[in-house]
């Protein structure tokens, strides 16, 4: 009797399926077995792109004549022992004469169809015997229901060419630039870096764009600016407040811009001295009203952004949960998309997923208001929810339409969860309406601002509590408040004080996780607008399956690390970004388009071997660049910090910043071993970069409290470092009395 072959990508899932599949299963070693089917997995990558040297024993030594490597025809190997033992298992049955069709029921995505396209390239179907065929299943939940319907929909193998180009594409031009780059850039550099330099077509643009943020940051020089506020009485003796601007021609245009920061302090006293106790007049009394329409359905990216902004998750966090929500608790569909919008076929199941939220308390009325809104028989407007045209290979992250048992979610678990239900049931709501109010109020020829917000309706807001569902860094000069007292035009009221506030300007914030996704998302370049930056995705950095990997990759590498919920770059890693000197590896733009190519490859309108070819010309020319780079230049520049506390001014001697620590250089001019004054590079698991240094020779402890410091035991903790009398730094917590020594 003959059987089916399904291999799917992980044990869990091969559970799942056979779950989903008549007949009983019975368990063997890598895989399970009933009458019809017989159901193997590969648990996860089984197979890679061969090394080097398994191409030729000279490309085993890392020397520049044998760069650059572009193999004739890309080779397979398993990826280590307990890769080759699965394999084995897959490879005998699908030579199993009893098997005569093959499922691929690997995660459906280009890594998805690369895993399985590998291992079946793999099998040795013995001379004259052709391959068996193979069909696609393809789902986007792990439902009973959506697996069984998967099986009906069965796809045929060649309809998924193009995703297979994709894929292979993407891993061929990933092993170009990495072997290539690495290899020519550690021969360069690995004197001044240390070890392997490894780079990469994703990591090391991502890595580039924290750099150039960091160099911002430490060339910036703050200038003192002042605010001025006033505080106002209205004719029924109710109070409000404003700010003082200025308006002025925009460069070039024939817009206006409001500036309220003052340069000079002389100018913003002299308003003060005038405007205080003096009469006004309202000059301008504008309400309007305003909608705000609920924000677009999460895609994983999008999704890791509000994670990381609520909760502080790593994306690689966030994923985890959702996965683990998708495979393990069939709550979610598949986690791993690019779309904000759901496909056609998905609306006749929209009522019965917001049924499955009825019994949870805190979501009933707004799933109800959902069922409400389709049984009305009026037309539903789904415009920005469905869209065909927009939905790739899978839809919108939704909840599924089975019963949700949430205590049995994790902490994680649940809170991801809360996150898609929410947005779910907020797209079907109506938009949240405001009253703002405009206040213009001049006093002796200068002008205040005063802004006001009422909600009139919270709409879709009510979903959250009427909080903001996507946060929103404010100008920090801005404000507005809530209800402010009746002005018309013409009104007089009085300044009853006006005071100053000292400020600095502050250099643009390291990322975070969410704000680093964002600009993957978008090569690079900042769009706030979230309808804009989905027109832009098919550009961006990576892949929303991928971005969690490269950021840790990254980590992984002590690139980059991570300072409480900023990542920032490592003095390895601003080293490895300098010294590749501006080279187009480090331009996100370039990879960006690298990563549009492969979706058009993904599309079937795309040339894959010319994609190969223009990777395979950009690997020889990042060789020679690599290579004709000035071994002078590569030396990183050492800063110095001051003199020495320890020896004194006198002695001439100096803090100076060398590969593992700022320390004093009295070591180099005396017999001796010197003074031993060293703050060391790492502590804690945590840089400490030459400003925090600075602010320990000059203020003895650091300015603010720091984030990013590792326990003994892994756990994260935050404490501001100060230098002892004895030249010793240590913890000082803001919870404790005593400060403690600090660990290297």
């Amino acid at each position: 009797m003959s059987k089916i072959l399904i291999i799917a990508e992980k044990p869990s899932v091969g559970t799942d399926l056979a779950g989903a599949l008549p007949g009983a299963f019975k368990k063997h070693k890598g895989y399970l077995e009933s009458d019809d089917h017989v159901i193997t997995w590969a648990v996860g990558h089984l197979v890679t792109l061969a090394e080097p040297e398994d191409y030729d024993e000279k490309w085993k030594k890392w020397k520049f004549e044998n760069l650059p490597i572009v193999p004739d025809e890309f080779k397979l190997k398993p990826r280590d022992a307990k890769s080759t033992k699965q394999l084995n298992v897959i490879h005998k049955l699908l030579a199993r004469e009893d098997v005569d069709r093959v499922i691929n029921a690997c995660d459906s995505g280009r890594e998805g169809e690369l895993i399985f396209v590998y291992i079946f390239e793999m099998v040795d179907w013995g001379e004259g015997n052709e391959p068996k065929s193979v069909e696609r299943l393809w789902i986007s939940s792990m439902t009973k229901q959506a697996i069984k319907e998967g099986f009906d929909h069965l796809r045929p193998a060649e309809q998924l060419a193009p995703l297979e180009a994709a894929a292979r594409s993407r891993s061929e031009a990933d092993w170009l630039v990495g072997m290539n780059a690495t290899r020519a850039a550690t021969l360069r550099g690995r004197a001044w870096v240390g070890g392997v330099v490894s780079l990469g077509r994703v990591q090391t643009p991502t890595l580039a764009l924290m750099v150039k943020r960091e160099c911002e940051i430490q060339a910036f020089v703050p200038e003192p600016y002042w605010l001025v506020h006033g505080t106002f009485e209205s004719p029924s003796r109710a109070g409000y407040t404003g700010l003082w601007f200025s308006k002025r021609l925009e460069d070039k245009q024939e817009t206006e811009k409001e500036q309220s920061r003052i340069k000079k302090a002389d100018q913003a006293n002299d308003i003060v001295g005038r405007v205080s106790s003096n009469e006004g007049t309202v000059v301008k009394a504008e309400r309007k009203q305003q909608t705000e329409r609920a924000p677009l359905l999460y895609d994983l990216t999008s999704l890791q952004r509000d994670a990381n902004s609520r909760f502080g998750f790593s994306a690689r966090r966030t994923l985890s949960a959702a996965q683990s929500l998708y495979e393990g608790k069939k709550a979610l569909t598949y986690p791993r998309t690019s779309s904000r919008y759901l496909s056609g076929d998905m609306v006749p199941q929209l009522v019965p997923i917001a049924e499955t939220l009825l019994p949870i308390r805190e979501y009933a009325p707004f799933a109800q208001n959902v069922i409400d809104l389709f049984g009305s028989g009026n037309e539903v407007p789904l415009s920005r929810i469905v869209d065909d045209a927009r939905v790739e290979d899978h839809h919108a992250i939704i909840p599924t339409d089975v019963e949700h048992d949430t205590s049995g979610f994790s902490e994680d678990e649940q809170k991801i969860f809360d996150l898609v239900t929410k947005r779910f049931l907020a797209v079907f709501h109506s938009p949240a309406k405001y009253a703002r109010t405009l206040v213009v109020t001049e006093v002796d020829n200068e002008n205040f601002r005063t802004r006001g917000k009422i909600t009139l309706e919270a709409g879709w807001r009510a979903v959250y509590g009427v909080e903001p569902d996507e946060p929103k860094a404010q100008d920090e000069d801005s404000t507005e408040g809530g209800e402010l007292p009746e002005l018309e035009e013409g009104t007089k009221v009085k300044c009853a004080e006006a005071t100053l506030e000292a400020k600095e300007t502050k250099p643009a914030p390291r990322y975070n996780e969410a704000t680093l996704l964002s600009a993957m998302e978008t090569a690079g370049k900042f769009v706030e607008d979230e309808e804009l930056r989905e027109a832009m995705k098919s550009g961006g950095l990576g892949t929303p399956a991928t971005r969690a990997e490269i950021i840790e990759t990254l980590i992984r590498r002590e690139y980059i690390e991570r300072g409480g919920r900023e990542l920032m770059p490592t003095p390895k890693g601003l080293q490895v970004v300098n010294m590749l000197d501006g080279h187009a590896l480090t331009q996100p733009d370039l990879t960006g388009e690298w990563e549009h190519r492969l979706l058009e490859i993904e599309k079937g309108s795309g040339d894959r071997q010319g994609f190969i070819d223009g990777i395979a010309a950009f690997a020889k020319d990042t060789v020679e660049r690599i290579e004709a780079l000035d071994a002078e230049k590569l030396r990183p520049e050492r800063v110095e910090l001051g003199p020495c506390p320890r020896c004194g001014d006198e002695t001439g001697e100096i803090i100076k910043e060398n590969s593992r620590a700022y320390g004093c250089t009295s070591w180099k001019s005396r017999e001796e071993v010197g003074c031993g004054f060293v703050i060391w590079k790492r502590v804690a698991g945590r840089t400490v970069t030459p400003e925090l240094a600075r602010q320990l020779l000059e203020d003895g402890k650091t300015r603010e409290v720091v984030s990013g410091f590792r326990s003994k035991a892994g756990k994260p903790f935050r404490a501001r470092l100060v230098l002892n009398e004895e030249g010793k730094v240590e913890f000082d917590f803001p919870q404790r009395k005593t400060p403690v020594p600090a660990r290297e």
